[in-house]
């Protein structure tokens, strides 16, 4: 539960603005290639959001990374449907449901998206429907 209660998106846009905060989506984002000394993290066709805290910009990115030793060959693409969806619990699924005001596959997979943390997702469903 959020402190102070349920919040409304009026709520929350202007809780994000008086905090000097804005979020952005990246669309067409193909591939995110994170490159160590030995190894690159691939993460194909990943959902990237710009998010800017009083000037200051961090990338939230979220897929199905692939590890593989650097210098080979490109990565398999990703798969169009995860093999095994990870359990999402059930009341994560349900505040943002309620939060967000989106039905249940809406809510499901914007926690996906955002490696299970129901308050990103919430923002997230909420700077889409501003948009």
């Amino acid at each position: 539960m959020m402190p102070g209660g349920r919040m409304n998106d009026r709520n929350v846009r202007m809780m994000m603005k008086r905090m000097g905060m804005t979020t952005e989506e990246l669309d067409d984002v193909e591939e995110v290639i994170i490159r160590r000394r030995s190894e690159e993290v691939v993460l194909g066709n990943p959902s990237v959001t710009v998010v800017t805290v009083q000037g200051v910009k961090t990338y939230q990115i979220a897929g199905e990374p692939v590890v593989r030793p650097r210098g080979s060959s490109p990565a398999p693409s990703p798969p169009t449907a995860p093999a095994a969806a990870a359990a999402l619990p059930e009341e994560d699924i349900a505040l943002v449901m309620g939060q967000a005001q989106v039905d249940r596959p809406t809510a499901e997979a914007a926690l996906r998206e955002t490696s299970g943390e129901p308050a990103e997702a919430i923002l997230r469903l909420l700077s889409r429907r501003k948009a």
